[in-house]
């Protein structure tokens, strides 16, 4: 529909398989697998509930009826209860016992936690990919000598494959927190209306050991180990604070990784991926805009503002629950997920296609390094005899006249050329551009760039191979 509002994230941004976790569809289905989960396991421990009636759930627990549903939420104003009705009028003789002793959250909380998950798997698998295409860009690279810098100012060389590092270790370090939550998945269960199970214990006439069955068997028959041990009418609130806080750190480390091939590319040293017939600008024909990274930016600058939403939710709950989580979760939680996956399809369109060049690089090396080699020409000076506060003012002098030239007159620097007809420094011409050359200043980069990828990230590729070869897509 063009004349109402859609979301950006849908049509312009997110993947279709993170779009279908948070869709109408996979909710309700899961919904009503969880009520057929709850209906059979409660037949199991002996409630009045045939198995006629959980094969008549199962026949219909993906054949939704959402027309029935939406009039039914029309008329009682209640979104469980209006598919409660609406699978009843399909399920006819299981509508007696749909949702029986349970509250919505139910399965309004466990589908969340079911989707953040599923959620959390997706974004893994993406995170891993774009660091298998960092890591190759980074090993390609290790060599490749660059300027490095401190405050935007150029400093010490490092290398193209060291730099990459940097970014590939951010990511790393976020697929530690990703993995973290994924190792601790856990339910909301079947708890009741403000968690203390007091209907199940009724419905079990006391019997104790069964409400916990009930919990235990809901949660594995649904793939998972584990339920929360304690919760009151919701799961804690401080869960989605805690997937919320990681994904702003993904968005974190790819804004830097943007902003730095932004500033890369503005420099012609690296640029991300430009097509045969994209257009840079309206106006200007000749532009090539890093449209790729900027939208990194852009959108992880939302995830990281989106964090806040769950933390005050999670901290305004009173008591047992309140429901102005609900609205706000609707969109906080979803619309963070679809901007992350956003975020890493666009991370790893650019991370595939980078392209490097080495010879303005070197320019741009060869302009400051005369600068950062003269402690090494000084000290070369008094190895051979020179005096070294004789020396250190030469330095500085010859050092002032060069970068007046530069940036005064806007030539190339020459201080090198001034030191060599100086003739205090008592090296010839060979000698002293031998001293210069950029992989004389590059310190364990490229060692770095080895260790770190052999130790730290090709285990983990080893480990995923599984779900390698996907790249990313930019749709507009």
């Amino acid at each position: 529909m063009r004349n109402s509002y859609k979301s950006p994230l849908e049509g312009r941004y997110a993947s279709k398989e993170m779009l279908y976790l948070f869709s109408e569809e996979k909710k309700f289905k899961t919904w009503r697998r969880l009520w057929v989960t709850l209906a059979e396991t409660e037949c199991e421990l002996g409630l009045n509930i045939t198995k006629e009636q959980v094969d008549e759930l199962k026949q219909y627990m993906d054949d939704v009826n959402y027309e029935v549903a939406e009039a039914w939420e029309n008329k009682v104003r209640h979104d469980v209860m209006a598919h409660v009705h609406a699978y009843g009028e399909q399920a006819v003789k299981a509508m007696p016992i749909i949702h029986l002793g349970a509250t919505s959250c139910y399965v309004g909380d466990n589908t969340d936690l079911i989707i953040m998950y599923e959620g959390l798997e997706l974004i893994r698998k993406k995170l891993i990919n774009v660091m298998h295409k960092l890591s190759k860009f980074a090993t390609e690279y290790k060599n490749l000598p660059t300027l490095g810098f401190t405050h935007l100012q150029p400093a010490q060389l490092t290398t193209v494959g060291k730099r990459a590092t940097l970014w590939l270790q951010d990511l790393w370090l976020d697929l530690i927190e990703v993995d973290t939550l994924l190792e601790r998945k856990r339910l909301r269960g079947a708890k009741g209306t403000t968690g203390t199970q007091a209907t199940f214990l009724t419905l079990f006439e006391g019997d104790y050991e069964k409400v916990k069955q009930l919990d235990q068997k809901i949660a594995q028959k649904l793939g998972y180990d584990e339920v929360y041990p304690v919760t009151g009418q919701t799961y804690t609130r401080k869960f989605d604070s805690q997937v919320l806080n990681v994904l702003s750190q993904i968005a974190q480390s790819s804004y830097k990784f943007s902003n730095d091939i932004r500033i890369l590319q503005h420099l012609k040293e690296v640029e991300e991926p430009f097509e045969k017939n994209q257009i840079g600008s309206s106006a200007m024909a000749y532009k090539r805009n890093p449209m790729r990274t900027e939208r990194i930016s852009s959108l992880a600058r939302y995830v990281i503002c989106d964090a806040l939403n769950p933390a005050i939710t999670a901290s305004t709950q009173w008591f047992e629950r309140t429901l102005d989580d609900s609205a706000n979760k609707r969109i906080a939680v979803s619309e963070a997920f679809l901007a992350i996956d956003a975020i890493l399809e666009i991370y790893l369109n650019v991370a595939s296609g980078l392209v490097v060049y080495p010879k303005v690089i070197e320019k741009h090396i060869m302009d400051e390094l005369p600068f950062m080699a003269t402690e090494v020409i000084l000290m070369e000076g008094v190895k051979r005899g020179g005096d070294r506060q004789e020396l250190h003012e030469k330095v500085r002098v010859l050092s002032m006249e060069a970068g007046a030239q530069v940036k005064q007159h806007g030539e190339s620097n020459d201080l090198i050329d001034r030191i060599i007809k100086d003739g205090t420094f008592n090296m010839t011409e060979d000698e002293l551009y031998d001293i210069l050359k950029p992989e004389n200043f590059i310190g364990c980069a490229a060692l770095q760039v080895d260790d770190f990828i052999s130790q730290v990230i090709d285990p983990i590729i080893e480990a995923n191979q599984c779900i390698l070869g996907i790249d990313g897509d930019v749709r507009v």
